[in-house]
């Protein structure tokens, strides 16, 4: 035992600190310059975003296999695929700043500071989850966060409005806007670039452009599929969404571009879901089990960071695996509170309908059942 310690703390005092990469160029519109093709990631952070990455993935996984047993019921759509877009973003930008994203939402809810035993306690519709149990897969929420929004497009003028916020306090904040593919062609989407370039407020709109709005390829849902020229009048990027690297490069540009009075700004990660739409979608009736398989193993984000930090000695093989093993461990625990937590009792069912308000009375599923609120 004390020979292995002293193997590996001579093995990790072994390892590169830091290394420079080189990624892919950003397609730009209406921009001199882009984002930094020579990037560098310290052993740190390599470490931080395979560990979140990771986690992300898991639970992704744990999820689907509680809806399949039918422990998770109603709207669940998972994330896995696309955890360098989540990752990325959070690496610029400061959790003071603010994030406001569609239904695909539980990898957000981790990064903004939900925890994984919070966000499988509200899949599972419990007592302990992060919107006790009341919100469920498309409706959560922390500090800074505004979820999880079902109805599509739809958050894309809300957080407008959350940086028109920002502006407004002169407090240097942003906020990222998040949407997918298949929103993009929202009217609603169009006439919130206008007012944010008029105000020149400080949000980041984000395309997450996995090719497919629910079974319905980019190619035969939209005209253009330069989802990164849509703004006209705003700059874009067009940027890797599978290398968390670009990604974090493109999103530190961007905020500095924010942060600097310039206005909006719009980028497009391209990437990729794993899974189908939402858990009602086996995800290959409009794809190939082959499309799928390629991007697995030509472009997984988790996989690409590790081989990265493997070539240049800033992990070991070992050191990865230990982190799986913990990670794995932090999902079943996650997923035995959620399965054991008691759901919340019926007088719950109306509180907080409205912040600081007296007890109001609320009909129930007859005209004679009468609930009280509490704020």
């Amino acid at each position: 035992m004390v020979k292995a310690m002293i193997m590996s703390a001579r093995t990790y005092a072994d390892f590169t600190t830091q290394a420079t990469f080189e990624i892919k160029k950003c397609d730009v519109f209406k921009l001199d310059e882009g984002p930094a093709t020579q990037v560098v990631l310290t052993r740190d952070e390599g470490l931080q975003y395979y560990r979140t990455m990771q986690t992300m993935r898991r639970m992704e996984l744990k999820a689907d296999q509680l809806y399949k047993q039918k422990i998770i019921r109603g709207f669940c759509h998972l994330y896995d695929g696309q955890e360098a877009c989540a990752v990325g973003i959070e690496a610029s930008i400061n959790l003071s700043d603010h994030l406001i994203t569609a239904y695909r939402a539980h990898g957000y809810t981790y990064t903004r500071g939900g925890t994984v035993k919070e966000i499988m306690a509200e899949l599972t519709g419990r007592r302990g989850g992060i919107a006790k149990g009341k919100g469920g897969s498309m409706h959560m929420y922390c500090k800074h966060f505004y979820g999880g929004n079902g109805i599509v497009g739809a958050q894309v003028p809300l957080g407008a409005g959350v940086a028109l916020a920002c502006k407004y306090q002169g407090n240097n904040e942003l906020c990222v806007c998040l949407y997918g593919d298949g929103a993009a062609n929202q009217g609603q989407i169009f006439e919130t670039y206008n007012m944010a370039a008029l105000w020149k407020l400080p949000v980041i709109f984000i395309c997450e452009n996995n090719r497919y709005g629910m079974g319905t390829s980019v190619e035969r849902a939209a005209a253009s599929t330069d989802y990164f020229k849509r703004g006209e009048f705003i700059p874009g990027l067009r940027v890797d969404g599978m290398d968390v690297l670009c990604v974090r490069e493109a999103t530190r540009f961007a905020a500095d571009h924010c942060r600097s009075g310039k206005g909006p700004i719009l980028m497009e990660l391209q990437t990729y879901r794993y899974h189908g739409h939402s858990m009602s979608d086996p995800g290959v009736s409009y794809r190939t089990r082959e499309e799928i398989q390629e991007v697995r193993s030509k472009s997984d984000p988790i996989s690409m960071l590790k081989d990265r930090m493997l070539s240049n000695n800033m992990a070991s093989v070992e050191e990865l695996k230990e982190i799986d093993v913990e990670v794995r461990k932090e999902i079943e625990d996650a997923a035995q509170f959620a399965t054991t937590d008691p759901e919340p009792p019926l007088e719950e069912l109306c509180n907080h309908i409205f912040c600081d308000m007296p007890s109001l009375e609320v009909r129930g599923t007859n005209p004679w059942a009468k609930l009280k609120s509490v704020s």
